[in-house]
This record gives structure tokens, sequence and C-alpha cells, in this order.
């Protein structure tokens, strides 16, 4: 946590402002674009923005407000807190929903070996699914 002491909050640099330190993290912005294989200009027109704004973000040069920062985790479909932390992993903004999401939220309770085991019965189920879909098995 970058702390500012009151004498430098109280001066604002000379281009105007005060250097205030940003959550967001540009570089994710630009791997999201990159990966999408959008320009600038594209990610601004779905962000309603322009390509230098993007830039700015993607370069840590300004951080966008509230609701672009929303904006764009509803252009890639990630959630704000990915944007903004640095440990948060990438998750979608619009998960699919299912009579399983509460069973999954309780996963959090159990050992990591209770959950690497769950995993594994998962991968197991789920290349089972598809030799069935491979070979033509009903099953």
């Amino acid at each position: 946590m970058t702390v500012i002491d009151a004498a430098e909050w109280a001066s604002p640099p000379p281009t105007g402002g005060h250097l205030m330190p940003s959550p967001f993290h540009g570089e994710r912005l630009k791997a999201l674009r990159t990966d999408a294989g959008w320009s600038q200009a594209e990610l601004a027109a779905k962000i309603d923005s322009d390509a230098r704004q993007v830039s700015r973000y993607e370069n840590n040069k300004v951080a966008p407000g509230l609701e672009a920062v929303i904006r764009i985790a509803q252009t890639f479909n990630v959630t704000v807190d990915y944007l903004l932390i640095e440990q948060a992993e990438r998750r979608p903004l619009n998960a699919p929903s299912s009579h399983l999401d509460a069973r999954l939220a309780d996963l959090d309770q159990l050992t990591d070996d209770e959950r690497a085991t769950i995993t594994n019965v998962i991968d197991a189920l789920i290349t089972k699914s598809k030799l069935r879909a491979i070979t033509g098995d009903a099953g």
C-alpha cells in the first residue's frame, strides 16, 4: 500500500491534479485488448472513449473512472476486481448460472487436498464424456 504524506498531497504537481496512486492495471487491459485482436481505436469505440485515452489507460498514465472500468469489465466479460487488484484471478463477469453455483461456492471450505480430489474426479468425468462422444458410446 502506498502512503502519501500530507505535505505531498497538499502540493499538486506542476501539471495539475494530484499524483494519486491508481489500482488500475493497464497491462491487463492491453493484454485483454490484444487477445481480442482489437486495436486501441476498436476498443475505444466499444467503451465509449477514444484511442488516445485507451493508450493512457494501458500505459498507466491515467486511471479510468469507475464508469469506464465497468464498461471495460463488461466489454471483456471480466470482473472489476481483475482490473483493479493485482492478486485477482481472471473470472467472467457474467458467469453462467446453474444449480451447482452454491455448491461450488462451498468448495472454499475444503482443504487443498480435498479440492484436488474433487478436481481429479471432475477431470476424469469430463475425459470419460469426451471419449464417449468420440466413440459414439451412449453410456
